[in-house]
């Protein structure tokens, strides 16, 4: 009983209903920090003061997506992004799956090569909806295709997002006591990749094959425009922010800096005004910044009220001597928490602190503490209505109106990953997989 009033399940499971509800995810979020608060009896004044404390530990992330937002809309006010998506349409004609991997491998190199995470998907998926209105495919597999290029790309390859996630685990391994060697471990970020890929797999070819009618609807009036023509000077210019803009984040491990690099290049040369650029920068991406800071503030909530701890002792006299049984409580615990507060990078420091000592005691091998630390960290990422990675997807599909957030996007990649990945590690650590 204490653990269906836990603070934690009861402001998720909030969440998750408003969400479904149609409510606005930054009001959900809110009402969702004010129930937790609420159950850990501490008063509305103080959960208020801690919300918005905590709002500034996603400041970088949520400056990033506004200046991102900003290149984004660059190339599409100056024909790049018309062109590019004109280009690929040519190109594909009628060949839906070579969509399906141009899209991916976009996905895939917004964590890796280029990684700008999910800026691309406002520049490039919104030329491409008449084409998919065309072909008939249903947007909820497109979610599908940028979810797993944004989510198990960080899990399994180690560069750009997956670098920092794959020793971001490492680190909090090592800070509780665990002696381990990333390179003899590296199998265990793969294992998972692989589970993401199975349910890819199912959304493509089964859940989502079959053909669904859109109407072609002008997009929102409100885009940047793209009426301009493209100009050879403007091509020259572009590519050298864009080039600049990688180069810089690169060199100093800073998104906003590599933004801000390749938007000074577009205003220097006068390709376009930095107030144009900004105020659609957050138009496009600003939504999803706000959420992104509101989330913080959710987390710090959860955070400074201990309702993690809490949900972990309330969960403690269930925990057998069982591996098996230890493992689906923590991958149960790492799926709720990420639901909640979206980032499974934040997820990590919080679930390892708690549970590697706990899987140390209960004798886990690495490569098994490795598996179930990633896998829980990365649960509720793909699907968890204030996650990056569906709220990205969203922004593009949507722009016409006829892609919902909850039911197009979030139950359908939860379905589709969660599972897979939920599944994965307890087996691994059953049967020894690892």
């Amino acid at each position: 009983m204490a653990l269906l009033t836990n603070p934690v399940v009861v402001s998720v499971v909030v969440l998750y209903v408003l969400c479904l509800r149609k409510t606005n995810v930054l009001f959900a979020l809110l009402i969702a920090a004010l129930t937790a608060g609420i159950c850990a009896g501490v008063p509305v004044k103080s959960v208020i003061d801690t919300f918005i404390q905590g709002m500034g530990n996603n400041a970088e992330m949520s400056l990033s997506y506004i200046l991102l937002g900003s290149f984004a809309a660059a190339m599409i006010h100056t024909g790049l992004s018309a062109t590019l998506s004109q280009t690929a349409a040519r190109f594909i004609g009628e060949k839906k799956y070579v969509l399906f991997v141009v899209l991916l491998c976009m996905a895939m190199a917004s964590q890796n090569i280029i990684p700008i995470h999910i800026a691309f998907i406002p520049m490039l998926i919104p030329p491409l909806l008449p084409l998919m209105n065309r072909l008939r495919i249903d947007r909820r597999m497109i979610a599908c295709i940028l979810t797993f290029g944004l989510v198990a790309t960080y899990i399994s390859v180690p560069s750009g997002f997956g670098l920092i996630y794959q020793k971001l685990i490492v680190n909090n391994l090592q800070q509780n006591g665990v002696t381990i060697d990333w390179s003899a471990n590296r199998h265990c970020f793969t294992l998972l990749g692989v589970s993401m890929f199975i349910g890819l797999l199912v959304a493509v070819f089964i859940s989502y094959r079959k053909p669904r009618l859109y109407e072609d609807k002008p997009l929102n009036a409100d885009m940047p425009s793209e009426t301009e023509k493209i100009t050879k000077k403007k091509e020259i210019v572009l590519f050298l922010a864009i080039i600049l803009a990688f180069v810089i984040q690169l060199v100093t491990d800073s998104l906003p800096l590599g933004a801000l690099t390749g938007l000074g290049i577009l205003t220097m040369f006068k390709v376009v005004s930095s107030d144009q650029l900004i105020h659609k920068g957050i138009y496009m991406m600003g939504f999803v910044a706000f959420v992104m800071l509101t989330a913080g503030g959710f987390a710090n909530v959860l955070k400074e009220t201990k309702s993690v701890e809490r949900l972990v002792n309330d969960l403690l006299p269930l925990l057998p001597e069982s591996k098996g049984i230890c493992a689906f409580l923590v991958l149960l615990v790492g799926l709720i928490v990420t639901i909640g507060i979206g980032s499974s990078f934040s997820t990590v420091p919080i679930i390892s602190a708690i549970f590697v000592p706990l899987c140390v005691k209960l004798n886990y091998t690495v490569p098994e503490m490795v598996i179930l630390i990633a896998s829980a960290g990365a649960l509720g990422d793909a699907g968890a209505p204030v996650s990056d990675s569906a709220l990205g997807p969203t922004s593009g599909l949507s722009i016409d109106g006829q892609h919902d957030h909850m039911h197009d996007t979030c139950i359908p990649t939860f379905l589709h990953y969660n599972i897979p990945l939920f599944l994965c590690a307890l087996l691994a650590i059953v049967f020894g997989w690892v």
